[in-house]
């Protein structure tokens, strides 16, 4: 059977548009749209069936009818006319079979998705194109019943041509790995969604006072409902760096949600300091993407009052967030401030720089946050190791280390978890005053 003998076929049984019928053969002919492919076969049907009609065949007659009913053909319905035959208004289809005649509603739909899109700035998006079962299942049924394999699917259709419409409209690229904003399109009801992906912002952040955990710290009592002990806060503290941080940047590009992700993290009563420690910070359905991030550099250190302090900032995609969170065992630097519960002479000092630089440190989950992590015994390995005097009780330690070393423990031992510590290799009591990080180290 040749393709205008099964084109005929199918428009005997269904009315289908030009799109709907062209794309039963879309592999067939190249630079053409399928409303085009649909013309085209119609058209040659016409000139066939108009032959026979006039070689007094009926069978003319009878398939100009099918063609100006089930094929919508404004060609075959004028021979008819011109030959004085009717066709009568209850035999025509109200739409087609496949499509119900979306495929005619493609400028609606695109100045819908238009509007919706003026809201947000984006340089790139993608059209998704959602169908309901049944319209799929029509088209699988339609395919089998006449065998269709130089076919298209009509979610492809439906998602080309919209994309393309839409791209001319809008003047900004399709981009089909990492568009910004994905509009999800349903032809049938003609319902428009925007899928807006985040966008990633890196720097660095220093902590510069004490007391202030990095993320948000709800009250343990009530989980944040607000209660007596968090003094109806909700909050263990009324402040956090990813607190500080994220409401300018949720301010700037009107997102509905920020995620702070950060490389590791630093004990409450720690400051970070140095270069400070990589961040990024993810914003969900951003309305702007085209903002000064030396600007809001700015308005996030001013509002953060000398508490915290963000520099380097820039737009990075979400590849970055894995190198972060695989850079948490990436080495550190800490310097601490210990006091012993005994003098201690410069060869024990000495001894303790020598002990521990590469030294391998066992520790057990410590005490302290045992109730949040796993009780596991963990290997980590010191690099080098500095000390210096203070007082007669009392020294600066340096400590350049592989991430994720429990420093607090390595000073007190966490009675016996971590071992060695400085307290067992000086058979001394110590326990640690303040704790800095002056460096992270990421592994590029």
């Amino acid at each position: 059977m040749d393709v205008l003998e099964k084109a005929l076929e199918m428009l005997q049984k269904y009315p289908l548009c030009d799109n709907c019928l062209g794309r039963q053969f879309a592999l067939l002919g190249y630079n053409m749209e399928n409303d085009e492919r649909g013309k085209v076969i119609k058209l040659a049907l016409t000139f066939k069936a108009h032959d026979l009609v006039l070689l007094k065949d009926k069978e003319g007659l009878r398939v100009l009818k099918i063609l100006a009913t089930n094929g919508f053909c404004q060609k075959a319905e004028e021979i008819i006319q011109k030959m004085k035959r009717r066709i009568s208004r209850k035999r025509l289809p109200k739409n087609c079979f496949l499509c119900e005649d979306k495929f005619q509603s493609l400028e609606r739909i695109v100045q819908k998705a238009t509007e919706n899109l003026s809201e947000y700035e984006y340089r790139s998006f993608l059209v998704g194109v959602e169908l309901p079962v049944h319209v799929e299942e029509r088209e699988d049924e339609f395919k089998a019943e006449f065998d269709v394999s130089y076919g298209e699917n009509m979610r492809s259709e439906f998602g080309r041509l919209l994309g393309k419409k839409l791209a001319e409209r809008v003047r900004k690229s399709v981009d089909y790995s990492k568009p910004e904003i994905v509009v999800l399109i349903n032809p049938i009801t003609e319902d428009v969604r925007l899928q807006v992906n985040p966008l990633y912002i890196a720097g660095h952040y220093k902590k510069l006072v004490r007391g202030i955990p990095q993320s948000k710290w709800l009250c343990s009592n009530c989980r944040g409902k607000g209660c007596e002990k968090c003094n109806w806060t909700g909050k263990m503290y009324m402040e956090s760096v990813e607190e500080l941080i994220e409401k300018p940047f949720i301010e700037e590009t009107g997102g509905s949600k920020a995620s702070f992700h950060a490389s590791g993290r630093e004990d409450i009563d720690a400051r970070m300091l140095g270069k400070g420690r990589p961040f990024v910070i993810e914003i969900s359905q951003p309305k702007k993407r085209f903002i000064d991030l030396k600007r809001l550099e700015e308005v996030v250190n001013l509002q953060a009052e000398s508490k915290v302090l963000i520099s380097n900032l820039r737009f990075v995609d979400k590849s970055v967030i894995r190198k972060l969170k695989k850079g948490e065992a990436s080495q550190k630097e800490y310097r601490v401030i210990i006091e012993f519960e005994k003098d201690v002479t410069d060869g024990e000092l000495r001894l303790l720089k020598e002990k521990l630089t590469n030294a391998l440190i066992k520790q057990r989950t410590p005490l302290r946050v045992l109730h949040r992590r796993a009780d596991l015994t963990r290997e980590k390995y010191i690099y080098e190791v500095k000390v210096k005097r203070l007082s007669p009780k009392r020294v600066e330690m340096k400590i350049k280390c592989q991430g994720g070393l429990y420093v607090k423990e390595l000073v007190t031992g966490d009675e016996g978890r971590t071992t060695p510590s400085v307290s067992e290799f000086l058979k001394n009591k110590a326990k640690p005053i303040k704790l800095d990080v002056l460096n992270v180290i990421m592994n590029h």
